[in-house]
């Protein structure tokens, strides 16, 4: 019996047929309650109507779904059919809009039941609550034929009826977004937006077409394919629910650091070979670059065995907990600093983080299972949702998960951890695939390359590979399995070829190529710590990039004389208050200690645009690249402008401190940061000169740079930012971003103009951008006038070695062909040597 006082909504049956469990859904997504709670509905005629008096919250453009709200709070997905979806409204007719108020019975959607019946993988149609958090599903009626307008749900509130959106508590704040993400939104970007949900007081779901998950599930956020260019909901609700909107909006729109270039715009498939491309050569996909000669050792890795039954749900959720805590602070030390690795590993502490993987093994759990079957079967529901997606960079998350369920279930006890194989020296590995914390756990000294015959280029593995410089090549397919360990292989991933027993001729060539590439490595990283000059004498400051300590410290290693950009938004962002000025001097003072007296420039707080902060809700704007960001919201919010200027000005030396104006476009903005500056050194009593510069962002700096030059002591060129105002060209849209190339002549002939306007009163002019960690671009950034770089610590010493073996003539020969020509395109084949 239903206590009837407890009785929150009574759902009737949107249409008539055959009410069925979730289970029975051909569809691992509807079945696995992925989605939420509910049954289905086989239809006999192709009428859906209102089950409840509410409002439409939503109606999907291919008129297959709608969603509504009912006036207790409770949202019901009807679902039309399985994937419907693509016959992109053909059939369907909808009787209501958006925001429509609407009572039991009335007609919502009708449909061809013939034409859907035909196209659709099947007509059995999901009804939804997805908001189960706050619902409970009472009584339900199922296995048997339904009425429309029967009883067929009764839901019970779990939470106070204040928290409900719509429902007189919390409003509801809900913006649409275009998602400009390279790769879309897979691990790394999911990890990143479920952590911004927790620090805020409200909860976000993210709909994308006829598909909802809670925010703060990374896993979930996944399993929705949210593609490059795709179009997505953000619906929030509570205390925090408007700034949470808007920091997530920003978030996505700024692209989150992704980029076409770090991978393929489309995945290469895996090839097809029933037999080897010629005796002996086996194709692959390229996912790191690089050239091997090594020996041929298989890894292979044992299934773990898991005990069904538990020992009582008590005790075996108390196991879970331990190894879960016990694998999160593994995680939690490898996630820290920066460089690939510690993001990967920061993804995999979100899954192990993520509320409904941890709450799928407890409902397993309580059925009397233990917690390994348990945590299996919670991964194993998330891999089946990831392998219907049709974009293989989600598929390639599966990897991840795997390795997630392996360190668990060590932790459990269910087998010895993971050792890492014994490689001998040059070993190229060979596995069906291989998971990060393997590839992590190997001694890169010995792994001369990777081959797997699985797995994809935009897998965690492939990323990693690429960072640590061994040649990987994956997707070789099955006939990989039949190298024999002990083989001499010859791996070309630049080529996309694994050569078994490479001839003596073969062997030879590729020996003397990769001894030509590590001596030019070896004569780079020789001469790293040298000043840097041009073959015939320039001096050129080569300077890196940081964003902490940790990136000074490495910086230092690999022969930086000095920090040309220290983005102290590292500080400000992914808090909920701003920095004080004791924290801020604290690290200040610790990175200028790590440099040892070099030169260090600190770019004053560059937020705003693709940067949001939570404490600083800057008003809503049109286009956030052209409104409040930079300098401007420096002197909007002088009091967080003066705390910074004071932290620095505390904490590091005169004599090596240089600070840098972000976004700066008139000599106006510049006097008014000066002036500040200059106050405060007067209350702190400092009397020795501080070097004051500016950053060249926009198209009015370069053109003003004799003007700008006459006040301020250097010029930077951050070409990021200067590209896109340049090019007309919003790097966080998704249409025009993948064609923005600072090598384009209209963008080289600002930096040119903006060196020439520096030199006229003696003021060095650096670039900070991107394009200084471009080896193809460094020798012409030089023929331009450029006499400082500022790059990515592992390409120091490259540019080092490039500069010594260029003249300034030549350099500038380049500059001048590169600003003559036509495109980008060009600058760049000419850069080649393709060109003469």
């Amino acid at each position: 019996m239903i206590d009837t006082s407890l009785v929150t909504l009574v759902m009737t049956a949107p249409l008539t047929g055959w009410a069925a469990p979730l289970c029975e859904i051909p569809d691992p997504v509807f079945a696995g309650r992925m989605m939420g709670d509910g049954l289905a509905i086989d239809p006999i005629d192709g009428k859906v109507v209102s089950p409840c008096d509410g409002t439409v919250a939503h109606l999907h453009r291919a008129r297959h779904a709608v969603t509504l709200r009912a006036e207790c709070g409770a949202e019901i997905l009807i679902h039309v059919g399985l994937e419907t979806v693509a016959m992109q409204g053909r059939g369907f007719t909808v009787h209501v809009t958006e925001g429509q108020a609407v009572k039991a019975g009335d007609p919502l959607i009708s449909f061809d039941l013939d034409v859907v019946g035909r196209e659709a993988k099947s007509l059995i149609t999901p009804v939804i609550v997805t908001n189960g958090e706050e619902f409970q599903i009472a009584s339900r009626t199922e296995n048997r034929a339904v009425t429309a307008g029967e009883s067929l749900l009764i839901l019970r509130r779990l939470t106070p009826q204040s928290s409900a959106a719509g429902a007189g508590g919390k409003t509801e704040v809900k913006r649409a977004v275009i998602v400009p993400l390279a790769h879309g939104i897979h691990a790394r970007p999911a990890a990143r937006l479920a952590d911004l949900v927790k620090s805020h007081d409200a909860d976000l779901t993210i709909i994308c077409a006829d598909r909802r998950a809670n925010a703060k599930s990374p896993i979930a956020l996944m399993s929705l394919g949210i593609a490059k260019g795709a179009e997505i909901t953000l619906s929030a609700t509570g205390r925090d629910a408007a700034a949470l909107v808007t920091a997530m909006a920003a978030l996505i729109e700024s692209g989150m650091g992704e980029s076409e270039a770090d991978h393929p715009a489309e995945p290469a498939p895996a090839p097809v070979q029933a037999e080897w491309i010629e005796p002996g050569l086996l194709a692959g996909v390229r996912a790191a670059p690089g050239l091997a000669l090594g020996v041929a050792v298989r890894l292979s890795v044992a299934e773990i065995a898991v005990v069904e039954q538990g020992q009582g749900p008590a005790r075996e959720a108390a196991s879970l907990d331990e190894a879960l805590s016990a694998v999160r602070a593994r995680l939690t030390l490898a996630a820290q600093g920066h460089g690939p690795q510690a993001a990967i590993m920061a993804a995999h502490l979100a899954f192990l983080d993520d509320p409904d993987l941890a709450d799928s093994a407890r409902d397993v759990i309580a059925t009397g299972k233990s917690a390994a079957f348990a945590w299996r079967s919670a991964i194993a529901s998330q891999i089946a949702l990831l392998r219907t997606l049709s974009d293989s960079r989600f598929v390639e998350r599966v990897a991840d998960l795997s390795d997630l369920e392996r360190q668990v279930l060590v932790a459990l006890g269910c087998a010895p951890a993971d050792q890492a194989a014994p490689l001998p020296e040059g070993a190229i590995l060979l596995a069906e695939d291989l998971l990060p914390s393997q590839l992590v756990g190997l001694d890169p000294a010995r792994l001369a390359g990777i081959a797997t015959s699985r797995g994809g280029p935009t897998s965690h593995v492939a990323i990693l590979a690429a960072s640590m410089g061994i040649p990987a090549l994956v997707a070789c397919g099955p006939l990989l399995d039949t190298v024999e360990e002990g083989a001499h292989l010859l791996l070309d991933a630049d080529q996309g070829r694994l050569r078994l027993d490479p001839s003596t001729d073969a062997a030879a060539e590729a020996e003397a190529r990769i001894a030509e590439r590590s001596r030019a490595r070896a004569a780079a990283q020789a001469t790293a710590h040298q000043a840097c000059h041009t073959k015939d004498g320039v001096r050129i400051e080569v300077a890196a990039n940081l964003g902490s300590v940790a990136d000074a410290e490495k910086a230092v290693v690999a022969g930086a004389e000095g920090c040309g950009l220290l983005r102290t938004e590292f500080l400000f962002l992914d808090r909920e208050t701003p920095p004080d000025e004791a924290e801020q001097a604290e690290v200040y003072g610790a990175i200028a200690r790590v440099l040892e007296g070099r030169p260090l420039v600190i770019r004053t707080l560059d937020i705003g645009g693709d940067k949001p902060a939570a404490y600083l809700p800057i008003p809503e704007e049109e286009n956030p690249a052209l409104g409040l960001r930079g300098v401007r919201v420096s002197l909007w919010r002088p009091d967080l402008f003066e705390i910074q200027l004071r932290a620095i000005l505390t904490s590091v030396p005169a004599e090596q401190c240089r600070i840098m104006l972000p976004m700066i476009a008139s000599l106006s903005e510049f006097r008014q940061a000066k002036a500040l500056l200059d106050r405060i050194k007067g209350e702190l009593d400092l009397a020795d000169p501080i070097q004051l510069g500016i950053m060249v962002e926009t198209p009015a700096a370069a053109v003003t740079a004799d003007i700008l030059a006459a006040e301020a002591d250097f010029l930077s060129v951050g070409t990021n930012d200067l590209s896109q105002y340049t090019l007309a060209m919003d790097r966080g849209n998704s249409s025009v971003a993948a064609e923005i190339d600072a090598l384009h002549p209209a963008v080289l002939r600002l930096i040119a103009q903006a060196a020439k306007g520096g030199a006229l009163h003696g003021r060095w002019t650096g670039v900070c951008g991107g394009l200084a960690s471009d080896l193809a671009a460094v020798p012409i950034l030089v023929g331009l006038g450029v006499r400082e770089l500022s790059a990515t610590a592992n390409q120091i010493a490259d540019i080092k070695a490039l500069l010594g073996s260029k003249t300034l003539q030549e350099c500038e020969e380049l500059a001048r062909r590169a600003l003559a020509a036509s495109s980008a395109a060009e600058v760049r084949t000419m850069a080649a040597g393709g060109t003469h």
